[in-house]
C-alpha cells in the first residue's frame, strides 16, 4: 500500500506513538507485508525467529518490539505491539468508508457493462468496458476490474484477508487494506469469494477462468490462462502461474508456487511448490509417475506380509 503523500519517520511515529531510531525527515512511502515490500515501505515484525528476515527485506523502515541494531539505510519504529501499530497504519490510511447506496458515487463503470439487480458497487471500484455483473455480486471497495469481465451471481470480490494473531483474549485480526485486481476476459462463476490484499493487491490475470465456489486467499495471484474447477480453495499468498490447470476440490496452502502449465487433479492437497509442465495428484500432490509407483508399492504390502508370515 503506498500512501498519497510522503510522510516523515518522526509524522508515522506520532501518529502510532512509537519511539523511532533514525533521522527525522526519513522518508517513508508505504506499508506492505514481507513478501511485497519495497524501497520506503514499512514492515511489521514482533518475534524474533523473524527479525533478520525482516531487516535484510526491502523494506527501508522496521516496526519492530525491540530495539536492535538499525542496518545501514534503514529506520526502525521500536513498538511494544507491531501488530497493533501496523492495524493503527492501515486503519487510518485505507479506513473502513460505509455505504448507504448501491453504486458508490464514485464507483466508475466502463462502457456497455451490465449490472444486474441487487449488486453492491463499493468506494473507488473501477469495472471497465462490456463487463457483465450478474446478480447479487458485492465488489468491495478500491477492486479494479477489467475489460470483457463476466461475475456469476453470489460472487464476493474484496472480503478481509483470514490473517490473526492468537492473544489471551481471543483472536486479533490484521486489518485489510489493499485490493482485487481482475483482468481483462476474466470469468469468475458463482458463489466465489476472492479476498483483497493484506496490503497489497491480489490479481487475477487476463484469460483466467474459474468456475463455482472457489475460495481464494489474500494476495495470491492468478496468471493468465488458469483453468480452476469448482470447490477449489487457494491460500494466501500463492502465486500460480500462467496456464495452469487446477481440477476440482484441490487445497493449496499459503506461499508456495504452481509452475506454468502445471495441472492438478482433483482432490489434491498441495503442501509445497510444484514445477511446471507437470501433472500431479494425491495428498501431499507429487507428479503422477512417482504417486502411481508409490501406489502400486503400497498395493504389494499384502503379498509382502503374506510371504513373511510364510517363511
Amino acid at each position: 500500500m503506498k500512501f498519497p503523500k510522503q510522510h516523515t519517520l518522526k509524522e508515522i511515529a506520532n501518529l502510532i506513538s512509537t519511539s523511532y531510531v533514525g533521522a527525522d525527515d526519513f522518508p517513508v512511502l508505504g506499508m506492505n507485508e514481507i513478501h511485497v515490500v519495497e524501497p520506503g515501505d514499512i514492515v511489521f515484525v514482533d518475534h524474533p525467529k523473524y527479525y533478520d528476515k525482516a531487516l535484510e527485506s526491502a523494506a527501508t523502515i522496521v516496526l519492530i518490539n525491540k530495539e536492535v541494531d538499525c542496518p545501514e539505510g534503514k529506520a526502525l519504529l521500536i513498538s511494544d505491539d507491531p501488530f497493533r501499530d501496523f492495524n493503527k497504519l492501515t486503519e487510518h490510511f485505507k479506513p473502513f468508508k460505509s455505504s448507504n447506496i448501491a453504486v458508490a458515487s464514485d464507483a466508475i463503470i466502463g462502457e456497455g457493462t451490465v449490472i444486474q439487480p441487487n449488486c453492491f458497487i463499493g468506494n473507488n471500484v473501477v469495472i471497465g468496458k462490456n463487463c457483465v455483473i450478474h446478480s447479487n455480486v458485492s465488489i468491495y471497495d478500491d477492486t479494479v476490474i477489467g475489460n470483457n469481465v463476466t461475475i456469476h451471481a453470489g460472487t464476493v470480490l474484496g472480503a478481509s484477508a483470514f490473517y490473526y494473531k492468537n492473544r489471551p483474549e481471543g483472536y486479533d485480526q490484521l486489518k485489510s487494506g489493499g485490493r482485487v485486481i481482475i483482468e481483462d476476459n476474466v470469468d469468475i462463476g458463482a458463489a466465489c469469494t476472492i479476498d483483497r490484499g493484506v496490503t497489497g493487491d491480489t490479481t487475477i490475470k487476463k484469460g483466467a477462468k474459474i468456475d463455482n465456489q472457489v475460495q481464494i486467499g489474500h494476495d495470491t495471484v492468478i496468471g493468465e490462462k488458469c483453468l480452476i474447477a469448482s470447490q477449489v480453495g487457494i491460500a494466501g499468498c500463492t502465486i500460480i502461474e500462467d496456464e495452469v490447470t487446477i481440477w476440482g476440490q484441490v487445497g493449496i496452502t499459503s506461499g508456495v508456487t504452481i509452475g506454468k502449465k502445471a495441472v492438478i487433479s482433483a482432490k489434491a492437497g498441495v503442501s509445497k511448490s510444484l514445477e511446471g509442465n507437470k501433472s500431479y495428484f494425491g495428498i501431499p500432490a507429487d507428479d503422477f509417475r512417482s504417486k502411481y509407483k508409490e501406489i502400486a508399492s503400497i498395493r504389494k504390502i499384502p503379498e509382502i506380509l503374506k510371504k513373511l508370515k510364510d517363511l
